[in-house]
């Protein structure tokens, strides 16, 4: 049998997203090397690293922005490296991204930024513009902001604009959740609160997610896991308590 295609079957049944021996490498730094890891429905995964340790090329190579040397990917039952263009947009759909810089369009109204991935992606020729507005309504409401809908971004707070964007990701309905950085640049109150939302999707979505932080504070109320991505493997894997009292130096460090 070939070798990938054993690892995908060795996958647990309520895996969304899986990972076998990947390997990324630009020149002669190998930056993602036999990587291996499982994101289970319903769960809050953090992968905690030192800077330039992968973690974003991580997040590329599962959404298929980038191609990796060695490996297999498999999101929602699809072999990402196999998938078409088509076929990749189609899984995306189901794949909510939400950027470190909340990537909104400065010069649309929030709810033009929310009606974009609808248009995009999702809006049949005969959906009536009142259910995109319940649409629209209902995605803001969800992050506690449907008074900010015809404002826009330059009027918003920088925790407001964590929160629209996020509303924006909601908005397709998404399975998966990959969160770049949630709470960078945030200050420490709107940070917590902008952790607590996360686990409020979390809830009451079931949503599966996957979130690259910095902020240890952050890592400690979202976590289910937390994933150590040190010399581009898995190194270590745990709850936030396990972790935090390990006696390997490489994962204290972390936690000091």
């Amino acid at each position: 049998m070939d070798k990938s295609k054993e690892h995908i079957l060795n996958q647990p049944l309520d895996a969304v997203i899986s990972i076998r021996d990947l390997h990324k490498a630009f020149g002669d730094n190998k930056v993602i090397n036999g990587f291996e890891f499982d994101l289970l429905r319903g769960e809050n995964v953090v992968v905690l690293g030192k800077s330039g340790s992968g973690k974003s090329v991580l997040i590329k190579l599962i959404i298929g922005l980038m191609t990796p040397d060695k490996g297999v990917i498999d999101v929602l039952g699809n072999q990402v490296q196999k998938l078409n263009t088509t076929q990749l947009d189609e899984m995306r759909v189901k794949v909510g991204f939400l950027f470190q810089s909340n990537a909104l369009y400065d010069s649309m109204t929030v709810r033009e930024n929310l009606e974009f991935p609808l248009r995009r992606h999702w809006i049949k020729k005969n959906t009536s513009k009142d259910e995109v507005n319940n649409l629209v309504m209902e995605a803001l409401t969800n992050v506690g902001l449907p008074h900010t809908v015809d404002m826009m971004p330059s009027e918003l707070s920088g925790g407001m604009r964590k929160r629209i964007a996020l509303a924006r990701t909601l908005i397709l309905k998404p399975e998966i959740i990959l969160y770049d950085e949630p709470t960078t640049g945030l200050d420490p109150i709107t940070g917590k609160e902008i952790s607590h939302l996360m686990l409020d999707i979390q809830k009451k979505y079931n949503t599966s997610s996957i979130i690259i932080s910095h902020d240890i504070n952050c890592v400690k109320i979202v976590a289910n896991r937390i994933v150590m991505l040190i010399d581009g493997k898995c190194y270590a894997t745990g709850t936030y308590k396990e972790l935090e009292n390990s006696t390997d130096t490489r994962v204290k460090q972390f936690f000091e």
